[in-house]
């Protein structure tokens, strides 16, 4: 199975699409599962369901931070190095989505009850969802 597989697998198994990307890069970097589910824990939903940037978006830009990011203060070349892959991991996303915000990806207001209930009742958290989260890995797999 795929990574990007597994990470479809834990997010149809209950955990939120930030959740479901970062878990499945976790011991490649030296992160207890349990810690990796945690930590992305409050980015589903488009930032704490919020409906703003996408906990698949979110959970990929954790990723590559582990890769990338710096661990020395004024270290400018890793900084430099993780917003580069950010912004190339959102460029790409963005041109195979059409966005990277929650509410714009499903297409309605994800920060009411009222559009968590619609994407709830038309299912695209079962239709929409896997894709990006999928896509989410694949496309941080090519940059790392």
């Amino acid at each position: 199975m795929s990574r990007a597989e597994k990470a479809e697998k834990i997010f149809n198994g209950g955990f939120s699409c930030s959740q479901s990307v970062l878990s499945v890069f976790a011991e490649e970097f030296g992160l207890e599962r349990d810690i990796a589910l945690r930590l992305a824990g409050g980015f589903g939903g488009g930032m704490a369901g919020s409906g703003g940037r996408c906990g698949a978006v979110t959970g990929a830009m954790m990723v590559l931070g582990l890769r990338y990011g710096r661990t020395v203060a004024g270290d400018e070349v890793a900084s430099e190095r993780t917003y580069l892959a950010i912004a190339e991991f959102l460029r790409i996303f963005g041109e195979r989505h059409g966005e990277t915000d929650c509410s714009a990806l499903l297409g309605m207001e994800m920060g009411s009850v009222e559009g968590k209930e619609k994407a709830a009742s038309l299912g695209l958290y079962r239709t929409l969802c896997p894709n990006f989260v999928k896509s989410a890995v694949e496309i941080v797999e090519s940059l790392i």
